[in-house]
């Protein structure tokens, strides 16, 4: 492996271990604010975080005269605006999840997307193969033993995690249609921008909005916008460029587990012996999944900040 490679598989473990963490801020800074002004207002740091690199990516593509992917502004303003909504519904559903259940748990379950994206690629006449069969399988058992009580339920707040973890699915195939087709980084802060937009009427409309709460949540939120969304998708367009694919998409995985620990670390949160064993088998689905499947989707995609 070249000293390049190492670098960027660095970079990525780098950024699974900000994703990761901000779990933690996600949840802590929901004790001073709603979760949709908590997302309205770090998306819109996010956003403005992003500036710089797309001033950085003008200035570059001018110097070497080369133009962006061939497509109008109103392509890239609907695939903002689709992505952004795909990106909304999975963010507040997360967050609110994260009222009821910890940061390690909401970490794990979000990252089922990376087995639910090639099934959901049926609807798309897409086949998965095998391992991703297996994987789904492995997730699945997982789940059960993480979140599923012995009366057959599932805990709320890891429900509302689920049904997140199929809107951060969607959004991964949203992006991979137009990614292609527009600047990646235009695109991310027009979805950015979007989900920061409806977040915001949703938390007018339905939280009391306190520049006290807000002032109370600044690091959280901070770190949730700038961290998580600016600095760290930054360094996966950064690092993308130099790592493989696969030990990407493999590498990225590892934010959940990056969650557990920050859960641990920050806010003592534990988990029983079946828990532990229902993250494993979660984990090592997801990164089965990665094997054999296209990685395709996974090299445009803004995570799930």
């Amino acid at each position: 492996m070249n000293p390049e490679t190492i670098k960027a598989n660095c970079l990525l473990l780098l950024t699974a271990a900000i994703w990761g963490s901000a779990f933690v801020a996600q949840r802590v800074g929901m004790d001073h604010v709603g979760p949709f002004t908590f997302n309205g207002v770090r998306f819109a740091l996010g956003s403005l975080s992003l500036l710089p690199l797309m001033a950085f990516n003008h200035l570059r593509r001018k110097g070497r005269q080369t133009d962006p992917p061939a497509a109008g502004a109103g392509t890239l303003l609907s695939g903002g605006i689709i992505a952004g909504l795909a990106l909304y519904f999975g963010a507040s559903l997360q967050q609110v999840g994260l009222v009821y259940t910890t940061a390690g748990k909401a970490g794990f379950i979000t990252g089922l997307y990376v087995v639910i994206v090639p099934i959901m690629g049926l609807i798309w006449r897409q086949r998965p193969d095998l391992g991703t069969w297996i994987g789904a399988v492995l997730a699945a058992w997982g789940l059960y033993l993480l979140s599923i009580t012995q009366g057959i339920s599932i805990a709320f707040g890891d429900f509302l995690v689920l049904i997140g973890a199929f809107f951060w699915a969607a959004h991964v195939h949203i992006l991979a249609r137009f990614s292609p087709r527009v600047d990646a980084v235009q695109l991310a802060f027009c979805q950015f921008v979007a989900c920061s937009l409806i977040s915001l009427i949703t938390a007018a409309a339905t939280e009391t909005i306190a520049l006290e709460g807000l002032r109370l949540a600044a690091v959280p939120i901070f770190y949730g916008g700038v961290g998580s969304v600016g600095v760290a998708y930054t360094l996966q367009v950064v690092a993308q460029q130099k790592a493989h694919p696969t030990h990407a998409a493999i590498i990225l995985s590892l934010e959940a587990a990056f969650a557990a620990l920050a859960g641990w670390m920050i806010l003592g949160e534990t988990l029983s012996l079946r828990g532990l064993t229902g993250c494993a088998l979660m984990l090592g689905g997801m990164l089965l999944s990665q094997f054999q499947i296209r990685l395709g989707f996974f090299a445009g995609a803004a995570r799930r900040p």
